[in-house]
């Protein structure tokens, strides 16, 4: 079963559990928006200017390198009909003029690989910044998580997919513009050579103007059919290798997190057997990859050997009529070499082709879902959720859409003043964390009104904190800065909430969450409450992971340092109520209005519907 990566969000961690549902994505949806995205993303990017003079200057060098092997293409011709002759002056002087042209395509060669290397540095960076701005868009890596496989691994389409796509992007970029030069330029010179040439038939001579021309355009072109038709379907083989490279890697960190666990249960063997169905799923598409590839290379290997000869056998004829010397026809061979490689450009390159475009769709897909995020539930209402003048908490005529049906609560009108401790109770399915979500502002689909204080005196407390890694101190303060709390404070809290003995660790970078237990864990995001000191605390069932011992402290916590802290918190019907207040109950009314979420609109052309279950607590 395929699982969400963690994502960093206001709200420490949040996990699904009304999953929304969605059209996947289809290798044979259309290019073109696959594109415009990709632009899109490029037309906003700060890299945008020095790309263009990146691209500039590589249309620049490319364009006096195709004119620098026009001039060593044009030097074979006095050089060799010099060594036909054994005229060592003239041979002499030639070399010098090599010289001259070889250093001259030696800079441009130098500078050619700093700008292409340079370029792709800078696409990258323009690509995967916009892909942090819209994967990190408030909400959207929520939602985006609960969608089904296109947000399955987001990690591996921002990193390895984006900087695949930019390196290949500049490859093949730079390798068409240079074909296409010298295309141009090197049809002209092998026209001029094709001039005067007759063959002599029975009965009749035959003059078919710039005949090598129409060789070399024959040739090329016939191999570029077939390699497309060979290679065609390299592209969906490569958009689901990718996939399945991602599923494979993502199952090895599981494991890798979770080492402790798995080796208390002796599940080893069990998570080998896992690992190796994940890995067999590759292991089936890497070799219809290797199939479609050897298919392949039988045409593009055996079109390159048949390339040594063709160009002699097409310039023959002009050698034997005696319209070109041996310098000429070595000219000429250069020549229809040059053409017949810029017009093969598409055989040489149809698997890197098959595979940018490969690329080019999971990392659009992924752009394209990202902000089609904001069209869900669009034609649902809204809760409306607003900020208050006078430091309560409200809420009136709540009913909370979801795919099982409508959340509300036993009261129609609920005000929380602060200092009051609030507990809200619900059945298993009937919504708890729906309305955790919407009183954090990410669940909006509903009707009715929240109203909040102001949002810099709230704490939202999932049931399973976001332990970010790096120093522990840094863990304490987030998402704040810690320079905004003396040491002291720090110490005081760890040592208040059970945690002394981590006092001397403040300074050190670790993965909290794998050297922690579940309990110690807890236990450190109530100390990071107790360090922010917030007005408000809504809390979604993390008190009852906590020790015993842990949570008598913490309720003491909120009647002495925290007296003025309002705490709402919302858990199932084993929740002790002594502490609190008040008590509210949430309702699930399976026949009420639900959440009905539309495809997105770019996914018309998948071919089925996939629908998450929900999995309301």
């Amino acid at each position: 079963m395929d699982r969400p990566t963690k994502s960093e969000t206001r709200v420490e961690q949040v996990h699904m559990a009304d999953q929304i549902f969605v059209e996947p994505r289809s290798a044979d949806d259309e290019f073109a928006p696959q594109l415009k995205t990709i632009w899109e993303a490029f037309y906003a990017s700060r890299q945008r200017a020095s790309l263009l003079w990146l691209g500039a200057g590589l249309v620049a060098v490319v364009g006096a390198t195709a004119f620098g092997q026009i001039r060593l293409n044009a030097w074979n011709q006095p050089f060799y009909d010099a060594l036909f002759r054994k005229d060592l002056p003239a041979m002499g002087s030639q070399l010098l003029v090599f010289a001259g042209i070889a250093c001259f395509l030696l800079v441009l060669n130098v500078a050619q690989t700093w700008l292409n290397l340079t370029a792709k540095v800078n696409l990258r960076e323009g690509l995967t910044r916009d892909l942090f701005a819209q994967w990190l868009t408030p909400d959207r890596a929520f939602l985006l998580a609960g969608s089904g496989e296109i947000g399955v691994n987001p990690d591996q389409r921002i990193h390895e997919d984006a900087r695949h796509l930019a390196e290949l992007s500049i490859d093949l970029g730079v390798g068409l513009l240079q074909a296409t030069l010298l295309l141009a330029s090197f049809i002209t010179v092998l026209w001029a050579l094709s001039e005067g040439v007759t063959f002599e038939l029975p009965g009749r001579s035959l003059s078919i103007p710039g005949y090598m021309v129409w060789a070399a355009l024959f040739y090329a072109g016939t191999a570029s059919w077939a390699s497309w038709r060979v290679g065609r379907p390299l592209i969906l083989i490569n958009a689901e290798r990718y996939a399945r490279e991602a599923d494979l890697r993502f199952a090895l960190m599981h494991v890798n997190e979770h080492t402790d666990g798995i080796a208390v249960y002796r599940g080893e063997a069990g998570e080998q057997g896992r690992l190796g169905k994940e890995f067999d799923r590759l292991l089936l598409i890497l070799r219809r990859l290797v199939r479609a590839t050897t298919n392949l290379t039988w045409l593009t290997a055996g079109y390159g050997w048949f390339t040594i000869a063709a160009p002699i056998v097409v310039a023959s004829p002009a050698y034997f009529a005696g319209h070109l010397t041996v310098g000429g026809l070595l000219m000429a061979v250069g020549a229809f070499n040059q053409v017949q490689q810029s017009l093969r450009w598409f055989v040489d390159n149809f698997g890197a082709i098959a595979d940018w475009r490969a690329t080019l769709f999971r990392v659009g897909d992924f752009r394209r879902a990202l902000i089609e995020m904001d069209e869900i539930g669009k034609e649902a209402s809204r809760v409306e959720v607003v900020t208050t003048a006078d430091d309560k908490l409200r809420l009136d005529n709540l009913c909370i859409f979801s795919p099982s049906g409508c959340t509300t609560l036993n009261e129609a009108h609920v005000e929380i003043a602060p200092s009051q401790h609030v507990l809200i109770i619900g059945a298993p399915g009937s919504g708890k964390t729906s309305l955790f979500r919407a009183m954090a502002g990410l669940w909006r689909w509903g009707t009715g009104t929240i109203s909040l204080p102001p949002a810099d005196g709230i704490m939202f407390m999932p049931e399973r904190p976001y332990i970010a890694d790096g120093a522990l101190r840094d863990v304490l303060a987030y998402p704040v800065a810690p320079d905004r709390f003396a040491g002291h404070e720090f110490l005081e809290v760890l040592t208040r909430m059970g945690l002394s003995h981590l006092s001397d660790r403040l300074d050190h970078v670790a993965q909290w969450d794998r050297e922690l237990t579940v309990p110690e864990q807890q236990a450190l995001a109530f100390a990071r409450v107790l360090l922010q000191k917030p007005r408000w605390l809504l809390i979604d069932e993390a008190i009852e992971s906590l020790s015993p011992e842990a949570r008598k402290t913490l309720f003491d916590v909120f009647e002495h340092e925290l007296a003025a802290t309002a705490v709402i918190y919302i858990n199932g019907p084993q929740a002790q109520d002594k502490f609190y207040t008040r008590v509210l109950y949430l309702n699930m009314n399976p026949q009420g209005q639900r959440l009905k979420i539309p495809a997105l609109p770019s996914s018309a052309a998948a071919k089925k519907k996939q629908t998450l279950s929900a999995n309301l607590r």
